[in-house]
């Protein structure tokens, strides 16, 4: 069964770090490309960053500014979001998502994603 399990949401004052992962099942990590998107209250989705299946990664600067990377360990089928430097804009339910079409380069847009994990939920407060 393909699922993706988001995990290490937490609270956290303006300036800490988090990292969050995303645990695959069903799949292996390395021959899709993994997208981290976030989801403020009363917002839309939005792409954060992601992966490619070659390791290949893109951002979106206006949001990340240079405080995010997204990593990938193999052996374990699991994908990473570091953050650091948060700021309260940064609250949001985050998810992660795997988009399956083997392409090269990866994507920031939701439709070109086709399996989604539940989400966990980041709260930056001061």
């Amino acid at each position: 069964q393909l699922q993706l399990v988001e995990s290490g949401g937490d609270l956290v004052q303006p300036g800490g770090s988090l990292r969050l992962s995303c645990a695959v099942f069903g799949f292996t990590l390395r021959d899709y490309a993994i997208g981290w998107f976030r989801q403020a209250p009363g917002k839309e989705r939005e792409g954060v960053i992601c992966i490619s299946s070659g390791g290949a990664t893109a951002n979106d600067p206006n949001s990340v500014k240079g405080r995010f990377t997204i990593s990938r360990d193999v052996a374990k089928n699991t994908a990473y979001l570091q953050m650091n430097n948060l700021e309260p804009e940064d609250t949001a339910v985050y998810y992660c998502a795997a988009d399956f079409s083997r392409r090269t380069v990866c994507f920031l847009t939701s439709a070109e994603y086709n399996y989604w994990g539940q989400g966990t939920l980041v709260t930056v407060y001061s």
